[in-house]
């Protein structure tokens, strides 16, 4: 059975922990907010690039979110071989991705890793 200085210290600890995780909760998605800006401001940088290329693979990556209303969303990405041998992996809309097949050969127009498009030859 806890005595009355256990409870106290556990209801203090307790004080201490909620604003610490809150503190970490809004510290993640500041820096993801960050990331994502970064890496939106280098797309804008870089140049528009249109490459020969092969589809070489097509990936999805199903993600779930949980709660009282459950929530699926899906990432389509899409991975070109350019002609010097080098990968690139980008992601794509679901209806880009529908419109790719793996083999296909084609030019390839991106941005840093933003997808503009493919036309196939």
């Amino acid at each position: 059975m806890m005595g009355m200085g256990s409870f106290d210290m556990m209801f203090g600890l307790m004080w201490f922990i909620g604003p610490v995780v809150f503190l970490l909760v809004i510290g993640i998605f500041v820096a993801t907010l960050i990331r994502g800006v970064g890496q939106w401001n280098k797309n804008n940088n870089s140049p528009v690039l249109t490459v020969d290329a092969t589809v070489v693979s097509k990936r999805t990556n199903v993600s779930h979110s949980g709660g009282e209303h459950h929530h699926t969303s899906t990432s389509y990405y899409a991975t070109f071989q350019v002609e010097s041998g080098s990968r690139i992996e980008l992601p794509l809309s679901g209806t880009e991705y529908g419109l790719l097949a793996e083999g296909d050969i084609g030019k390839l127009t991106f941005q840093g890793t933003r997808y503009l498009g493919f036309v196939r030859q």
